[in-house]
């Protein structure tokens, strides 16, 4: 009977571990087919987004200072005229983590654009240059204004767009794996490709029996396929001096980054201290091991 009753009891145990390694086999097969899926996201409606390659994107992720002037460059050039970053002020163009243009370039850069101010001595309002704490703003003195000049339609403020947008990809069937495949991809909402997919996604022609609206333009991305906004790029639309190329792709990469870093500026300093709480907390845990090993050790079982 004793025989019997360990027998069982070895069986119980092995099966148990069987399980357990089965279910531990399909946690990591799952999370893997996740990842390993993850070049695809679905937007509004159905819309498949292509995952871009971003150098902000995992654990280690960092901006590329190069592509966030030229981004800059693209955003001041096209899209200010209808699109304000009201978060965003001068100064921060120069921070770490950012753009890193120059004090003598974030100056002269704000000197560029003129603000209101006021009032004077005489209770008027007036205009001055910029200056490095000033928001930059929106191009239009007010929302009335803005919809005005776009037959009606109201242009977003970009300061948290790529934050404000985003896609969605199939669940999980355990609900942490979705918090997980997120940290390991970088991608938190997706932002970032949904941008790059909305500007690359004009084509000259909407598809056969597409009815369009009057006024409104054929896009593969947005939701209802049908946008205000007409195709903001094209090849050579802004001309580098870096001798990057000059492409459609090129420029929606670029502007989406600097969007990217807008929405949050502090993304660089934020992983770095993830990083640094988690060796802390790894190394942590290993002394409450030893230590927890020491104590007990001194004691019989």
């Amino acid at each position: 009977m004793t025989n019997t009753l360990l027998m069982r009891t070895v069986a119980h145990k092995g099966a148990r571990m069987t399980f357990g390694s089965l279910k531990g086999v399909a946690v990591a097969t799952a999370l893997t087919m996740a990842l390993a899926t993850s070049s695809a996201h679905a937007a509004g409606g159905g819309v498949t987004v292509e995952a871009q390659d971003w150098s902000f994107s995992g654990v280690t992720g960092h901006f590329d200072k190069a592509q966030l002037q030229r981004g800059f460059q693209v955003y001041k050039e096209v899209c200010s005229s209808c699109h304000g970053l009201k978060f965003l002020h001068w100064r921060n163009l120069g921070e770490t983590g950012g753009p890193g243009f120059s004090e003598a370039e974030v100056k002269a850069l704000a000197a560029a654009a003129e603000v209101q101010d006021g009032p004077d001595d005489e209770g008027e309002m007036f205009d001055r240059p910029g200056l490095p704490s000033d928001s930059m703003g929106s191009p239009f003195a007010n929302d009335a204004a803005a919809r005005a000049s776009n037959n009606g339609a109201l242009p977003p403020d970009l300061s948290l767009i790529a934050k404000a947008r985003g896609v969605t990809r199939p669940g999980l069937p355990i609900a942490p794996l979705n918090w997980l495949r997120d940290i390991i991809s970088g991608d938190e909402t997706g932002g970032a490709d949904y941008l790059y997919g909305l500007l690359t996604g004009y084509p000259e022609n909407p598809p056969e029996g597409f009815v369009l609206s009057e006024g409104m333009n054929y896009n593969t991305v947005y939701e209802g396929h049908q946008i205000a906004m007409a195709a903001p790029l094209s090849d050579d639309a802004v001309e580098y001096s870096d001798g990057t190329p000059q492409t459609l792709q090129q420029h929606a990469k670029d502007v989406t980054a600097f969007l990217m870093w807008a929405a949050e500026p502090k993304l660089e300093e934020r992983k770095s201290l993830g990083i640094r709480v988690m060796l802390y907390l790894l190394i942590l845990s290993a002394l409450l091991y030893l230590t927890k090993r020491s104590l007990w050790s001194r004691l019989k079982h």
